[in-house]
């Protein structure tokens, strides 16, 4: 059997005596809520991907123009 608490949008099941939220609009909140966070944590991840790369690069362009003056000065 199930009975209201009142006050609440709670409802207790007598028979396991389980508390059930029956927020409806609570839950879908929740929901899209932990889909924006996802995608937050989706799009963090894409920058710290693209920033390493771009630290490669750099780090590849500092070497290639060090063996370039090198390779001048001995000229």
């Amino acid at each position: 059997m199930i009975v209201q608490i009142p006050g609440t949008s709670l409802v207790r099941d007598t028979k396991s005596m389980a508390l059930i939220n029956q927020d409806k609009n609570g839950l879908d909140e929740y929901l899209k809520k932990r889909q924006s966070m996802a995608a937050q944590k989706e799009e963090i991840n894409t920058m710290k991907s693209d920033i390493s790369g771009i630290k490669d690069d750099l780090s590849e362009l500092k070497s290639m123009i060090a063996q370039l003056l090198s390779k001048g000065s001995n000229v």
